[in-house]
């Protein structure tokens, strides 16, 4: 059974950090990129960040490049996003997800999602 579980999210200030992780179960995102997503009440759910399988390529919305940070360990079969600086527009549920391909992870090109987590940024 595919299992993506999050975990991390919470209700933080304007300015503090965060450090979701997203845990896959074995072979889920064996030889595939992973990524982040998040989606605002109201708003269509949109691309945060990505990592290739082999973590040596990373990509960010224009909205996080600076703060956040992604990474994979796949010993663990773990991505995480750490986001630093966090403001109020940051807050909605962040997802994580799995590419179908090996590179790059785009909203048409997710194989498995995750149940999502919250992350809420108070002014």
């Amino acid at each position: 059974q595919v299992q993506l579980v999050e975990s991390g999210g919470g209700l933080v200030q304007a300015g503090d950090s965060l450090r979701l992780s997203c845990a896959a179960s074995k072979r889920t995102a064996s030889n595939n990129a992973m990524g982040w997503f998040r989606q605002a009440p109201g708003k269509e759910r949109e691309f945060v960040a990505g990592v290739s399988w082999t973590g040596g390529r990373t990509t960010y919305a224009d909205s996080v490049k600076g703060r956040f940070s992604i990474s994979r360990d796949n010993a663990k079969d773990t991505v995480y996003l750490q986001m630093n600086a966090l403001k109020p527009e940051d807050t909605a549920v962040y997802y994580c997800a799995v590419a179908l391909g090996s590179v790059a992870v785009t909203l048409t090109q997710v194989r498995y999602w995750g149940q999502g987590t919250q992350v809420t940024v108070s002014s």
